[in-house]
């Protein structure tokens, strides 16, 4: 199974096409950390991480994990765990998981990056929840409802085209 991404805002899975938003400076084929521009190519998907405080566990195929208070993604070029799940400290650069928000109440891990690892290539691109379609630093946004139809459709051979 193949997601394409067609005109930067509608994801096609199918016979759904689903709304969603990418980053801040469009597409970029030479993603670099902190350029707020979604990578280009063809990408796995990994890990579905989610709040269970807040949501039900998402029915899917692949691997879950639970978010906890302590969780990060190492978002720091100058660290060994680039581009890894990591437990926060203040020593070590990185994106919160564990938000106020709802944007990770339930993401899904865009295995861009994360195998042979490049630092400074860009890091933490998720599939992640979005209220308002509001451009994101990189990741692809879409509403819950929508997130948890791709969730029940894809297995760890389905990957996304951007």
């Amino acid at each position: 199974m193949l997601i394409k991404l067609k005109n930067k805002d509608t994801l096609v899975l199918d016979e759904h096409f689903l709304k969603c938003s990418i980053g801040k400076k469009g597409i970029n084929r030479k993603k670099k950390e902190g350029d707020k521009s979604t990578p280009k190519g063809k990408f796995t998907f990994g890990k579905v991480y989610y709040r269970a405080d807040r949501i039900e566990k998402p029915r899917t195929s692949l691997p879950l994990k639970i978010i906890k208070k302590n969780m990060g993604w190492c978002d720091d070029v100058n660290s060994k765990f680039y581009n890894k799940e990591i437990k926060t400290n203040k020593k070590i650069k990185h994106e919160k998981l564990f938000r106020k928000d709802n944007s990770y109440d339930c993401l899904v891990v865009i295995n861009f990056n994360t195998k042979n690892i490049k630092r400074g290539k860009g890091s933490a691109i998720f599939l992640h929840l979005t209220k308002n379609y509001k451009k994101t630093a990189g990741c692809i946004a879409v509403k819950k409802n929508d997130l948890f139809v791709v969730l029940n459709l894809i297995n760890k051979k389905t990957k996304i085209k951007i």
